[in-house]
C-alpha cells in the first residue's frame, strides 16, 4: 500500500458544483487506458490516485497517489477514498463490492450501477432493448454443466436466433477472448460446449457486417453531451489493428451511429467517457455491439485528430468542467503495436519515427507478450485514406516482417457503400 495520506490535497468540491484543477482525482485500474488519463488530468493541474492490483500496472508510474493492493483490501480501499475527490474507471471488470463500497464515500463516475450494467453481456442487452436500441437477435444461456447439456441448450437457443452463430462468455471477455463461432451446420464444436458447460454465456446471430464503427461520448452531471466523430474500426486475429476517424461511410450513416450512441450513453446514465461500438450490415443497418464505460481503444487516435482528446475530456466530464470541442481538425488514424512485434527483438523506433508525420505512443508495460497491446502509432493527414496508408508504413518499418501477421490493411470505403 503507498498511497499517500492526502493532507496536501484540496478539500473535496461540493457535490453540486464542479471538481476544481488541485484536487485529487481517482482511478480504479492501472492499464495503459489509466495512465493516458493522468497524464492529461496532471495536466490539467490535478493530483490522480491510481489503484490497481497488479504491481507493474503502467497507470501506477503515472499517479502522484499509488496503491497496488488486492481490491478487496479494506486498508486500502479507506486510504484511496479518504485520498480522492471523485472517481472514474479504466476498465469496467472491477469487483461490484467495491464499486459500491468508492461509491459510498466519493462520486463514481460513470455511476456503479452504469457499470454494472456493461460487465455482463446478458445484463447489457437487456438494458439495451429497454432503450429500445437495434440489436442482434441474441439469447441468455446458464451454465449447462456438461457438454451434452450444452449441446441441448445450443439446439434450442439456435432455433431462434439461427445459425451461424456466436457464443461468448457473459462476463469478463474482450479482444475476442471467450467467443466461438458456431458454423451454420453440422456438430456443435468442442470448443463451444466446454465454453457454455463452464459458464453463463450469450447466444447472438451471425451478422453480415460491412463495417465495425465506434463512437466516443462523454456525458456531464448535469447531462451536457458531446460526441467525438465516428470512427471505423479494422481488426486482425480479433484484435483491433486500425482505426480511421472520421469513419469512412456515408453522412447519413455517421449521423445516425452518433445519435444512436448520445442515446445509449444517456439511456445508460453514464457520467464521464463511454465507447459505444456498432455493427453497420451490408444492408445499412446499425446494431449496437457493446459499450465500453471508459475510454476506448479506437479513441486513441482523438490525440492528434481532435480538438480534445478521449482522456481531456473524460477529466472535464468526471469533474463537472465544460466538455470541450471534440471535433476532428484533420482525419486520422491509429494502429496497435501488440506484443507480437517483440518477437524479434527490439522493433526498430528510429525506422517508424522516420516517416513524417507518425507518432509514437508506447505504454510504459514491462514485458511483450503476443497479443498485449504495447502502444500505437497515430498520423492525421490531409485525408483518411493518407492517414491509414502512413500508420501502416510506420509500423511496417519497425520489423522487417512489417509487424502483426495478419493485419489488415483495408481498401478505402466508398460513400456509396452504406
Amino acid at each position: 500500500m503507498t498511497a499517500g495520506e492526502g493532507s496536501d490535497r484540496v478539500p473535496a468540491t461540493p457535490a453540486t458544483g464542479p471538481i476544481l484543477p488541485g484536487a485529487t482525482l481517482g482511478v480504479l485500474g492501472g492499464g495503459q487506458l489509466g495512465r493516458m488519463f493522468a497524464v492529461a488530468a496532471r495536466r490539467l493541474g490535478y493530483r490522480v490516485a491510481v489503484w490497481s492490483d497488479e504491481r507493474d500496472a503502467p497507470a501506477l508510474a503515472a499517479a502522484d497517489l499509488p496503491t497496488h493492493a488486492p481490491y478487496d483490501d479494506a486498508a486500502a480501499l479507506a486510504a484511496f477514498t479518504a485520498a480522492i475527490d471523485v472517481c472514474t474507471v479504466e476498465f469496467e471488470n472491477l469487483p461490484g463490492e467495491l464499486l459500491r463500497e468508492v461509491e459510498r464515500h466519493v462520486p463514481l463516475r460513470p455511476s456503479a450501477d452504469a457499470i454494472a450494467a456493461t460487465q455482463h453481456r446478458g445484463r447489457e442487452k437487456r438494458a439495451l432493448a429497454g432503450l429500445g436500441a437495434p440489436l442482434a437477435p441474441w439469447r441468455p444461456l446458464e451454465a449447462a454443466g456438461t457438454p451434452q447439456a450444452a449441446a441441448a441448450a445450443l439446439e434450442a437457443a439456435t432455433a431462434q436466433t439461427g445459425r451461424p452463430a456466436v457464443l461468448k462468455t457473459a462476463g469478463f471477455g474482450y479482444d475476442g477472448k471467450g467467443q466461438v463461432a458456431i458454423p451454420a451446420d453440422g456438430p456443435w464444436p468442442a470448443a463451444a460446449l466446454a465454453l457454455l458447460a463452464a459458464q453463463p454465456c450469450v447466444l447472438e446471430a451471425f451478422v453480415d457486417l460491412a463495417l465495425e464503427l465506434s463512437v466516443v461520448v462523454a456525458r456531464s452531471p448535469d447531462g451536457q453531451v458531446r460526441a467525438f466523430p465516428v470512427a471505423e474500426n479494422h481488426h486482425a486475429r480479433h484484435v483491433l489493428d486500425l482505426t480511421v476517424m472520421p469513419a469512412r461511410v456515408a453522412t447519413d450513416v455517421a449521423d445516425r451511429a452518433e445519435a444512436l450512441a448520445r442515446r445509449v450513453v444517456t439511456g445508460l446514465g453514464v457520467v464521464g467517457l463511454a465507447c459505444v461500438e456498432l455493427f453497420l450490415t451490408r444492408d445499412g443497418d446499425l446494431w449496437v455491439n457493446e459499450v465500453a464505460p471508459r475510454p476506448h481503444n479506437s479513441g486513441h487516435v482523438t490525440i492528434e485528430a481532435c480538438r480534445v482528446d478521449q482522456f481531456e475530456q473524460q477529466v472535464r466530464a468526471v469533474c463537472g468542467l465544460p466538455l470541450g470541442d471534440p471535433a476532428a481538425v484533420r482525419p486520422g488514424a491509429m494502429t496497435n503495436l501488440l506484443g507480437d512485434l517483440w518477437g524479434g527483438g527490439e522493433p526498430d523506433w528510429p525506422a517508424a519515427l522516420a516517416v513524417d508525420g507518425a507518432r509514437l505512443h508506447l505504454y510504459g508495460k514491462a514485458a511483450a507478450r503476443p497479443g498485449r497491446k504495447m502502444g500505437h502509432l497515430s498520423a492525421v493527414a490531409e485525408d483518411a485514406d493518407a492517414a491509414a496508408a502512413l500508420v501502416l508504413r510506420a509500423r511496417a518499418a519497425l520489423t522487417r516482417g512489417g509487424g502483426l501477421a495478419g493485419a489488415a490493411t483495408p481498401a478505402p470505403v466508398p460513400r456509396s457503400h452504406a
